[in-house]
């Protein structure tokens, strides 16, 4: 069981003992230090902070915990209740709140939550910020307010209602081609909030939709993270149903895959780089994933004229770089689209809306599409921190071992190899050192992976 404490937000286990796990006396301290940096950075205000939450089972308990602890600081509530994380990070702005906290553990499994946190513009805390409400929880000093002065919780029935017109009204969303293309799509939505969310949008836009585990539940019928190991039912699916495609999202909606008319996966890595080729053939310009990401996109963008350049993992990381080189359109090799014209933030929603457009454009099969783009393989793997493993110890090592490549630190270490490159990196959401390598065959990838696994498991 595990407890932890990053600047991306809290995260852990649910049950066990308290500073260990996510227990509701560390849901509270946590949620204080929160409420009370939003008070130090808004002295003198009348705050409010936009509540929203994924279907897992622990998910209403640590709801009304956060909740009720912010109305005790005085802070008022806007509750969209089971929503998406790109619908919380879209009303923050909207109802001009002070901030926003979405209850979600992304792709981990079912006894996993967290609060993911965020600022006044919908987007997630920087490094400063997130190391500043460490230290506001880690001193407790927090001072809560008399009867007279607590917050009041409003509720919001149609959060995702408007995320979805939202979405419609995107200059390159072509709802009118969409409608006429006549496409029949699966969904897998995990038994969380995105069986909500893509039906809705689909709906919207014409799409006749077939629905597998899309009552959010919380209950996971295979494991949340949509990688092609964990998605047979989905192929099954879209075969059985003749659909042009299968669309797979994990609990909240921020991580978006495709799979093919014949039951293949149009890969994760890909869900970015077709949305940039779509966006792109529009509007030229520059793009940004982050250094664990296909070199495709680099690819795509220098075809349409534009640069690409690579940040450090990370949300925050890669729309920090996407803000310095305007970029207009970036995200994440995990299935992560950003989009500015809509917001700064990972958007499933989006996503889907811009991949139809393509597809509705191309008046092709899906598996053709994903024949045009550059061939590369991926291989993901991890390595479970044991006492016996000192992560920064072993990067550090590897990256001297190397040191002869072309080879880069912000994040981990990257090793770029002439026709491969490895990725090696702490995460910051599990107890893990992730090992990505990206090659021109898939033997090559895991080759190269299992390598790299295998001399840090030796050190």
């Amino acid at each position: 069981m595990t407890l932890i404490k990053s600047i991306s937000g809290i995260r852990g286990t649910i049950g066990g003992n308290i500073h260990e796990n996510l227990t509701p006396i560390d849901a509270v301290k946590f949620a204080s230090a929160y409420g009370t940096w939003l008070q130090q950075k808004y002295p003198n205000t009348s705050l409010s902070v936009v509540l929203g939450r994924d279907a897992r089972i622990s998910g209403a308990m640590i709801q009304n915990l956060v909740q009720y602890t912010l109305v005790g600081l005085g802070i008022h509530i806007i509750d969209v209740g089971l929503s998406t994380t790109p619908t919380v990070e879209l009303m923050v702005p909207k109802y001009k709140a002070q901030g926003g906290i979405i209850l979600t553990a992304s792709h981990n499994p079912k006894q996993w939550n967290a609060l993911k946190l965020l600022n006044e513009e919908g987007e997630f805390l920087n490094a400063n910020e997130g190391k500043t409400i460490l230290d506001i929880a880690e001193s407790s000093q927090f001072s809560f307010a008399d009867v007279d002065s607590l917050g009041k919780v409003t509720l919001v029935k149609n959060a995702i209602e408007q995320h979805v017109e939202h979405v419609l009204s995107l200059s390159l969303v072509t709802v009118d081609t969409i409608r006429k293309a006549g496409l029949k799509v699966v969904v897998d939505g995990v038994n969380s909030s995105g069986g909500i969310a893509i039906p809705k949008l689909l709906d919207a836009l014409g799409v006749e939709t077939v629905k597998l585990f899309c009552e959010p539940n919380g209950h996971f019928p295979h494991n949340p993270e949509p990688l092609k190991e964990h998605l047979t039912d989905l192929s099954q699916t879209v075969i059985d149903e003749k659909a042009d495609l299968g669309i797979v999202v994990d609990p909240d909606v921020d991580r978006l895959a495709f799979m093919s008319e014949n039951g293949e996966m149009f890969g994760e890595e890909y869900t970015l780089v077709a949305c940039a080729d779509y966006v792109l053939s529009k509007t030229p310009g520059n793009t940004v994933s982050n250094m664990s990401s296909t070199r495709a996109l680099k690819d795509i963008t220098e075809h349409h004229k534009g640069t690409y350049q690579a940040s450090a993992v990370g949300e925050v990381n890669v729309v920090e770089l996407m803000k310095k080189t305007q970029a207009i359109i970036g995200g994440e090799g995990n299935g992560g689209i950003i989009y500015p014209e809509s917001h700064y933030g990972r958007d499933a929603l989006v996503g889907v809306a811009l991949f139809l457009s393509l597809l509705a454009e191309k008046k092709g099969l899906v598996s053709d599409l994903r024949a045009s783009y550059p061939n590369y393989f991926m291989s993901k793997q991890k390595i479970d921190l044991t006492p016996n493993i000192e992560a920064d110890q072993a990067l550090e090592i590897m990256a001297n071992t190397y040191r002869s490549e072309k080879i880069s630190t912000i994040d981990g270490v990257k090793i770029d190899f002439e026709n491969q490159w490895v990725h090696l990196r702490k995460s910051n959401t599990e107890p893990i050192i992730r090992v990505y390598t990206e090659a021109t065959s898939q033997s090559a990838a895991t080759e190269l992976a299992n390598r790299f696994r295998n001399e840090i498991l030796s050190l």
